[in-house]
């Protein structure tokens, strides 16, 4: 007979994680930036990442909720440079 350990701290850190996933739903932050001036652009990423930190620093040793954190942060990284990148091609259209 074998015996499996370690459950009840997966099942603590799943239920930590279903937690801070209902915490960051929804509208995390509201940031602003010049799409033309890169250090508008790189401060609106700073502040989006200070945001979400905020949110996550009670989660900070659950390995899931810490890659969840880090895969939120390089999305919305991502969508504000998309943004910024839009947002000049229209401008440069108009």
């Amino acid at each position: 007979m074998f015996k499996i350990t370690g459950l009840d701290k997966f099942t603590r850190e799943m239920d930590q994680l279903a937690k801070f996933a209902k915490e960051v739903d929804g509208e995390l932050a509201s940031v602003s930036f010049d799409p033309s001036d890169p250090g508008s652009i790189e401060l609106a990423i700073s502040e989006m990442e200070a945001a979400i930190h905020q949110k996550a620093i009670s989660y900070e040793y659950n390995d899931m909720a810490v890659n969840l954190v880090a895969q939120i942060k390089a999305n919305l990284r991502e969508q504000i440079l998309m943004k910024a990148a839009a947002a000049r091609l229209e401008g440069d259209a108009q």
